[in-house]
């Protein structure tokens, strides 16, 4: 473990001592869950606010706190777990990799933890047994089985990144950019999707890394979250590829690009993907600590209706047409999210992390989609994935169209119909100064 390492660990688990004001509190890493029959699994991850807190993925293991001492149970292992899997770690160890004590599972004192604040994990199993120690329903599908306390010091922790946490990220961006780069250099008509996946599960593989979500690769970019991989590849097509790495520890990328298939744009595609390009860029130079999320999509959204009225789709004032959300119909959610563990970093926690104290997310169509809405802070990473999507629901529903009347050009619009859906992401951290893009060497 490196220096920077132990001292980031040490730092996060005495400022949640201090948010908590000492109050005992579990963290469980959670279990495995089965695909099928309980033999086989899943590949396992720890929970995120486990892997903050101990940097490593344990499965089974809890993290406890109690009077500001931080202590890491692990299951002792049985003859058949040695049999099948192997001799854990030792504890001496896992001490020197975790920085932290470490005891047996049942060594644990029930009764230290009795009453003890938690959060749900994603297995039922662990939640189950996290409820008989504490003494209480622990779910993730009730807000009442999330302490708020320790759910506040959480998003209060993870929402501004320490040292280690930035040099993960900037891996993960880093082999992240590789995946993508390989990808187009797959591109080609006649392959399908799965091969381009197959390419850039390469990369990440090669450098010891796992994906941080499941894989967006499609000609059918107007299905915002496409994941099916099955769709053959032909000239004229745009390729949508949502795709990032994920560390051993943990840390996301998160990187979208649009390329066209056959490796020239349309002269149609060209335009809009310009028009999302400009988007993208007055986008990014909003990141400044102080700005509100909120006003960086607004900005967003201006480039891109601008855009549209100078192409002829749109009519009419600008201004007044983000006002009315006429953007929307085009560009249905937020220009991005946090990111951390958690490719929507910390949305476990519902809005808590997305949304300051006393803000709530807005009824309009053209707001109500972001994940995040509250101030910017130096430390903090967001993406921005400004897009411009014809969604056959929204483009043929007979309200959007009285809605929007003669301010849509319908037959302009037809110009483009060789363009589904654009998106361009890249992740970007919040300085004092200018906003530093982690993705920047993958060209746009």
């Amino acid at each position: 473990m490196s220096v920077t390492q132990r001292a980031c660990l040490s730092a996060r688990r005495a400022k949640l001592s201090a948010l908590t004001d000492g109050a005992a509190c579990v963290v469980a890493a959670g279990r495995p869950q089965s695909r099928n029959f309980p033999a086989n699994v899943y590949p396992f991850r720890a929970s995120s606010h486990f892997l903050y807190l101990v940097g490593a993925s344990l499965d089974g293991a809890v993290f406890v706190q109690v009077d500001g001492e931080s202590t890491l149970y692990v299951h002792r292992d049985t003859p058949s777990d040695v049999l099948w899997h192997g001799p854990s770690v030792p504890l001496v160890s896992l001490e020197e990799q975790t920085a932290c004590a470490v005891r047996y599972l049942d060594e644990l004192d029930l009764n230290s933890i009795k009453g003890a604040m938690t959060l749900p994990v994603m297995d039922q199993a662990t939640n189950s047994l996290l409820a008989a120690w504490v003494g209480r329903e622990v779910s993730p599908n009730m807000i009442s089985s999330v302490d708020e306390p320790l759910a506040q010091a959480m998003v209060s922790l993870r929402m501004v990144h320490d040292v280690w946490a930035i040099e993960e990220l900037e891996r993960a961006a880093a082999v992240t950019v590789l995946a993508h780069e390989a990808a187009r250099e797959t591109i080609e008509p006649g392959i399908y999707a799965h091969h381009v996946w197959a390419a850039m599960q390469s990369v990440m593989t090669q450098n010891g890394m796992g994906w941080a979500y499941n894989p967006i690769v499609t000609p059918y970019g107007e299905v915002l979250h496409s994941h099916r991989l099955d769709y053959p590849l032909s000239k004229g097509d745009l390729l949508l590829i949502d795709v990032g790495a994920e560390t051993e520890t943990g840390w996301a990328g998160d990187v979208t690009r649009t390329w066209p298939v056959s490796g020239e744009y349309s002269s149609s595609q060209k335009a809009m993907y310009e028009v999302v390009l400009a988007a993208h860029a007055a986008a990014i130079e909003m990141v400044r600590p102080g700005v509100h999320y909120r006003d960086v999509h607004l900005a967003a959204c201006r480039v891109l209706t601008e855009g549209l009225v100078a192409l002829g789709v749109f009519r009419g004032d600008v201004e007044q047409l983000v006002a009315d959300d006429a953007h929307a119909l085009f560009f249905p959610h937020g220009i991005g999210h946090l990111l951390g563990l958690d490719v929507h970093d910390m949305e476990d926690l519902g809005d808590r992390p997305g949304y300051a104290p006393g803000m709530s997310r807005s009824a309009r169509f053209g707001l109500s989609h972001l994940r995040l809405d509250r101030p910017l802070e130096a430390g903090m990473v967001v993406t921005i994935e400004p897009g411009f999507y014809q969604v056959p629901s929204l483009i043929n529903d007979p309200d959007w169209r009285a809605r929007l009347g003669d301010r849509i050009d319908w037959r302009c619009l037809d110009m483009f119909s060789d363009v589904r859906g654009i998106r361009i992401e890249d992740d970007v951290l919040v300085t004092e100064g200018s906003p530093r893009v982690l993705t920047a060497a993958l060209s746009t």
